[in-house]
């Protein structure tokens, strides 16, 4: 019998290609770990997010897992649907910052800080925050581990030395209480992604917050996303790079991260600066050829600035100050991010080197009313989520338009403690509906706005 070579030699390639194809599809035929829970179906899509920053250290007096599970349904109320929750992770002991330690000095990838709770707990936690339509994202440190992670004493190469052949700390910075990863040594990068998957398989979380992503390579964050994103293939993930740098959307990062935005905020607080800076900030963030789609976290308060720059009600004017300008970085191409107590009027700053729980019993009702008032527009108004920014500001008053299709929201946000007369553009004069009640509104050539005073209208 004779065979055509040729042919046996394409049937041979084709079989290759289609067991090499289908290998790719399913990740979990060369995944260590079996997939724990069942896909989140309410996973909110990218332009949706409403992201809510938990420090487990001060959210509840226990400072737990189960202190957060205990006050999820707050969290949905308030109109939020993306759960961040700082590291989980054990906390190095060695060269350890202030009283327990930095959260984001990792011992351990693939373990949850006794502190905290157990796997078990993050587990439940993430059920119950899927059963209110809320999804969980784990903060993610890859470019630094804690001097008693054991990769340090079982793969000295996988980190950074210098001259005398000592592991640095990260370069540029006096983190003394972290250990700088060598992202040029393959084994180590593998090590990360297989602990970033660890997570997805075996607590079922949807996403990650990636710690200092602008100083990993890109190379690094396309490998992990391609991968991380293949594991749950019915479902997206949500990963946000706490960076400022346009290649993050080419890695596969759905946001970056509005540190210029918030600076700007500051200097109109601290230093006097126009209003309208914010809309030069604006342009600055989205310079570099981002596509439409593509969108800036913005925020008034995080952990960070939080502890070492003050609370929302230090930086910008008192509680109505804090929420003009929560308004604006809620509103402007944005996807806001809410650190928790401050849509509570919380006046005490969270140290996360050591426990410090919000009394949730001195709850500004009010503020929070506003705060949920703000969310739930968002929610609704498409112009918001996706729309075409145009800034029409003046020195005290962030003014804009975001419009989609046929939506046209006008917002007005009066960032002095002064009363102000605003001229209304003669494109934007007429008729409009209050955005949160529906009365009716007419413009005409000015508008005068009280101390802190912010509008929201619609057509």
């Amino acid at each position: 019998m004779k065979f055509n070579i040729k042919i046996v030699y394409t049937l041979l390639l084709a079989v290759a290609f289609i067991s090499c194809s289908s290998s790719d599809d399913d990740t979990s035929s060369d995944s260590p770990y079996t997939q724990y829970g069942t896909p989140f179906e309410k996973m909110p899509k990218k332009e949706d997010a409403i992201i809510y920053q938990v420090n487990i250290r001060a959210f509840s007096q226990a400072g737990t897992l189960k202190g957060v599970q205990d006050r999820l349904t707050q969290i949905q109320e308030l109109g939020a649907n993306v759960v961040y929750l700082m590291p989980v992770y054990p906390v190095g002991k060695v060269k350890a910052s202030g009283e327990l330690g930095s959260p984001y000095a990792v011992k351990d990838y693939k373990a949850v800080n006794p502190d905290f709770g157990t796997l078990q707990d993050l587990q439940t936690l993430v059920e119950e925050a899927h059963k209110k339509n809320m999804a969980v994202v784990l903060d993610w440190v890859a470019n630094h581990t804690a001097w008693d992670n054991n990769w340090i004493t079982e793969h000295p190469n996988w980190y950074q030395k210098d001259a005398n052949g000592n592991i640095i700390i990260p370069p540029g910075t006096n983190y003394n209480d972290v250990a700088q990863l060598d992202f040029n040594n393959a084994e180590m990068k593998a090590a990360m992604i297989d602990a970033m998957s660890y997570w997805v398989y075996n607590a079922n979380i949807d996403g990650f917050r990636c710690d200092y992503a602008d100083f990993v390579p890109q190379t690094f964050w396309t490998e992990a996303i391609t991968k991380l994103r293949k594991i749950k293939k019915n479902q997206n993930i949500l990963m946000l790079a706490e960076g400022s740098k346009v290649n993050h959307f080419a890695a596969g990062f759905d946001y970056t991260f509005g540190f210029n935005f918030f600076s700007t905020l500051e200097q109109l607080f601290k230093d006097n600066k126009p209003a309208t800076t914010i809309q030069d900030s604006n342009a600055t963030e989205y310079a570099n050829n981002y596509n439409p789609e593509n969108r800036v976290v913005r925020y008034t308060s995080n952990h960070d600035v939080n502890l070492s720059e003050g609370t929302p009600l230090e930086l910008f004017g008192g509680k109505k100050g804090s929420i003009a300008t929560f308004v604006v970085a809620a509103y402007l191409k944005s996807v806001p991010m809410i650190y928790n107590g401050q849509e509570i009027g919380y006046a005490q700053r969270l140290n996360y080197f050591s426990r410090t729980p919000i009394d949730w019993t001195t709850a500004d009702n009010d503020m929070l009313a506003e705060y949920k008032k703000i969310i739930a527009f968002r929610n609704t108004s498409n112009a918001i989520k996706t729309g075409t920014f145009t800034g029409y500001s003046s020195d005290a008053v962030s003014a804009f338009t975001m419009i989609k299709d046929s939506e046209k929201v006008f917002v007005l946000s009066n960032l002095t403690g002064s009363t102000v007369k605003q001229l209304v553009p003669s494109t934007l004069k007429g008729n409009w509906k209050d955005a949160f009640t529906g009365a009716a509104v007419t413009l005409g050539a000015d508008i005068t706005l009280q101390p802190f005073q912010y509008v929201v209208l619609k057509n």
